[in-house]
């Protein structure tokens, strides 16, 4: 079974950027994936922020659009978020997913604060 890790969440203050990685173990076939990231608030549904598709295809939720951006590189097995210009309201828990499939990272802490 695929094994996702997150790494890369901290506290930063706003306006601050941070860049979040996740690794798939478990895999030969990373690059025939499509994935995603997404986050968890205090009392929220967990809502996805970012997709890349095997296709190349990209799509951000409104609320991150001309911030965050999301890549991968399929000979590390990683797949990235740059988040640039963050906000309070960007504080949650990310997670890495694999899309149509029960595959989950542990999630990282993103606290953004002055």
């Amino acid at each position: 079974q695929v094994q996702l890790v997150e790494s890369g969440g901290g506290l930063v203050q706003p306006g601050r950027s941070l860049r979040l990685s996740c690794v798939a173990s478990g895999t030969n076939r990373f690059s025939m994936y499509d994935m995603a990231w997404y986050r968890q608030a205090p009392g929220k549904q967990r809502d996805i922020v970012a997709r890349i598709e095997t296709t190349g295809y990209i799509n951000y939720a409104d609320s991150v659009k001309g911030r965050f951006t999301i890549s991968r590189d399929n000979a590390k097995n990683t797949v990235y978020l740059q988040m640039n210009s963050l906000k309070p309201e960007d504080t949650a828990v990310y997670y890495c997913h694999r899309l149509g499939t029960g595959s989950w990272g542990q999630g990282t802490q993103v606290t953004v604060s002055s």
